[in-house]
């Protein structure tokens, strides 16, 4: 690591546990300066997220002109690919590398992949912008180049978070982990704040060039952080086993993990609060554009805003938890405080009152923080200690497929209402509305669906469960 990132991360650890969420975490093998570099990953995937569920869908739709549903379903390609986030997790659990690596090829891999669906993305959205000599290339060709971009960029952020989280896992004492895992979303949620600003500066006066320069950046700088994240972070040997011990196929510990813990309706509610809360991602700056007439650097800062609430909720479900609070009673406040934000934004456009708008956006994002932060922690207490792995792939790929989904369906949704002959005074603004009622049925789907699951006494959930012999 050159001089300038170790004095930067060396400064930055320096605040302690006074100012830094999850500092208490570091020991005397693990330091908080090691943490934070294996962190620089998340600062990827963070940058990645602004980008497609950002930035890229509001230029499309915008100004490109691109329908919304498209974009939606565009947006929600890495769907395909989530549901193998447990598979992956589990295969680095039981990998036997030439190296003795277990996590570190999956990272570097799922590196490789997101850079390569980035440098295809500049040639993809030129075709679509239709100037100079890419107005000779059919319109389908650059929707094709954009799934496919996407799709990879997917797949990517998905093989090194899962991964990543596992390796971080791994690093820390087993009683840190879930705060070591919540530090690991801080810094998510860190770099979308930066990534969203930044971009928001850089296409404040929007044109296609400068686009293509912000993703060809991206794709650089993703593979350099990456690299230093990995970088001496796992031990050569540690995946060695003895000869004669069989390795568990992924139905067995698949069977293993969903037989304790309510693990199916856990993954349940996690699937339906992502979805109440990530049906608008493909729309909340269309919407701010559109309806509220926001510029793109305006737009694109209300992502910032979104994370900047999730780390306000982030923060706050890691004092309460760590106190012995429940996890699902915290993310069912998280639900809650969902409802009331959704509603803000709705209004936002019959008051025509864009600060509403912020408003709901910020809690939005709080209340995704505190569910979030409870779901994960209540699958980090429940995980067995050989599955780590899968657990978190499980968690994520319930996260994925679901927030996949919901893209999908609300930008098909807004285009279906938008299209009907509506009667009423919200004129566009109808298929938004449409949208932003159906997550707060969703948020409330998942109060009801978690409400099993909160318990006056969760002291004998808090323990790991050990697979069956």
């Amino acid at each position: 690591m050159n001089r300038v990132g170790l004095k930067l991360i060396q400064s930055w650890a320096s605040y302690g546990p006074r100012f830094l969420p999850f500092a208490d975490v570091a020991t005397k093998e693990l330091p908080l300066s090691r943490l934070l570099r294996l962190s620089l990953f998340q600062v990827t995937v963070g940058m990645a997220l602004v980008l497609l569920v950002g930035t890229l869908n509001r230029v499309m739709i915008v100004e490109l002109d691109v329908p919304a549903s498209l974009v939606g379903i565009m947006i929600s390609l890495p769907l395909l690919f989530a549901p193998f986030r447990a598979l992956i997790g589990f295969k680095s659990d039981i990998h036997e590398s030439a190296l003795g690596w277990r996590r570190v090829p999956f990272i570097f891999r799922g590196t490789m992949i997101q850079f390569g669906g980035l440098a295809i993305m500049p040639f993809a959205l030129l075709v679509l912008s239709g100037g100079g000599e890419s107005a000779r290339y059919p319109e389908w060709v650059g929707h094709l180049g954009a799934g496919v971009a996407f799709l990879l960029v997917g797949a990517g952020l998905h093989t090194v978070q899962t991964i990543g989280l596992a390796l971080a896992t791994d690093l820390a004492p087993t009683e840190s982990q879930p705060k070591v895992v919540g530090l690991m979303y801080v810094m998510l949620l860190l770099g979308m704040i930066i990534s969203a600003v930044t971009f928001g500066a850089l296409l404040a006066h929007f044109s296609p060039l400068r686009l293509i320069q912000v993703i060809q950046a991206c794709a650089v700088i993703t593979l350099v952080l990456n690299t230093l994240a990995a970088w001496k972070q796992e031990g050569r040997h540690a995946a060695q086993r003895n000869p004669a011990q069989s390795k568990p196929s992924f139905r067995e510990s698949w069977d293993s993990f969903a037989a304790g813990g309510h693990a199916i309706r856990r993954l349940l509610s996690v699937g339906l609060g992502t979805m109440g809360f990530s049906m608008a991602d493909v729309l909340l700056e269309p919407y701010g554009g559109q309806i509220l007439h926001l510029t793109v650097g305006a737009t694109t800062s209300l992502t910032a805003t979104l994370a900047g609430g999730g780390l306000i909720g982030l923060a706050l479900a890691s004092r309460v938890l760590s106190r012995g609070a429940d996890p699902f009673r915290m993310a069912s406040y998280g639900a809650m405080a969902g409802i009331p934000a959704f509603l803000l934004v709705i209004s936002s456009s019959p008051f025509n009152e864009p600060i509403y708008f912020a408003i709901g956006t910020l809690m939005v994002g709080f209340g995704a923080g505190l569910f979030g932060h409870g779901t994960l922690t209540a699958t980090m207490n429940l995980a067995p200690r050989n599955q780590v792995g899968l657990a978190l792939g499980a968690w994520g790929a319930s996260q994925a497929v679901a927030a996949g989904l919901a893209i999908a369906i609300g930008g098909v949704l807004r285009d279906i209402v938008a299209a009907m002959p509506l009667k009423g005074d919200f004129g566009p603004a109808t298929g938004y509305m449409s949208v932003y009622a159906l997550e707060i049925i969703l948020l409330v789907w998942t109060l009801v669906a978690m409400a099993p699951l909160i318990r006056p006494n969760r002291a004998a959930s808090a323990q790991r469960i050990e697979p069956a012999p």
